[in-house]
């Protein structure tokens, strides 16, 4: 590079390391506590702790490229309309090339051992399979209450196998509490979503599914389906509550 190269590489590296270390923390701090689903369960928490991540990571990528075409508008604009002069060619720079590839490799690499480790430590069962690859300790314990949802056109039920297998039309969860849901279907291709859980999965006829979630303290949330299951696929939601021991119980 000659000086003048060297002059704006030092510009936009500059402006690029103010804008990431104010952006940055905003998306951390300001952004990322507002994401969804919100913290209605520990998975929920988790998947906002996961878009918060990945956000954070993709700020500083988003503003290289923002902060490079911004300062090159500003830069080299045409100041003089009736002088036109090329620019010298550019093959590319090797330096520039090395690095790109390096830290986005390394960003690669880094979300997908984050995303292995986030999937092993709180459960793969999202719509998995009767068969997840990895159930934490807490959903294996007794303690842990089975629910099968069980989706037709256009309404889902819900079973409770622990308290003689009643059914109800609407789900109701204890607090604080491991939960096994075991989706499946009658009819057609169906899909569970309990949004503020941040639990989906699809309901499969003659299939079981497993997702779990850990619930937390009360809560209202909206179970909806998330595939297009027929004419009045629109219509196919309810209410659910986390609600106390006590209340669950009676």
């Amino acid at each position: 590079m000659n000086t003048e190269s060297d002059h704006h590489f030092r510009n936009v590296v500059l402006l690029w390391l103010l804008a990431s270390v104010i952006a940055t923390p905003i998306v951390v701090f300001v952004i990322g506590p507002g994401l969804p689903p919100g913290n209605g369960s520990a998975q929920a928490h988790g998947q906002v702790v996961d878009n918060t991540v990945l956000l954070a990571l993709a700020t500083p990528v988003a503003l290289v490229v923002l902060v490079y075409f911004g300062y090159v508008m500003w830069a080299f604009r045409e100041r003089d309309p009736d002088t036109v002069v090329d620019g010298p060619p550019i093959r590319g720079n090797s330096s520039v090339q090395f690095w790109w590839l390096t830290v986005t490799t390394v960003l690669v690499l880094f979300l997908a051992g984050y995303g292995t480790v986030r999937l092993l430590a709180d459960g793969s069962g999202g719509g998995q399979g009767p068969n997840p690859i990895a159930t934490p300790a807490a959903f294996k314990s007794s303690k842990a209450l089975q629910v099968q949802v069980v989706a037709q056109q256009w309404q889902f039920t819900y079973r409770f196998p622990a308290y003689g297998g009643v059914e109800t039309n609407a789900i109701e969860l204890p607090e604080n509490t491991p939960v096994v849901f075991n989706v499946t279907s009658l009819d057609v291709i169906h899909s569970f979503w309990a949004y503020e859980l941040g639990v989906k999965a699809d309901a499969n006829p003659g299939e079981n599914n497993v997702a779990y979630v850990m619930t937390r303290g009360p809560l209202t949330f909206h179970v909806r389906c998330a595939e297009l299951c027929g004419v009045w696929h629109g219509y196919m939601f309810n209410r659910g509550q986390v609600v106390p021991h006590a209340q669950f119980a009676s």
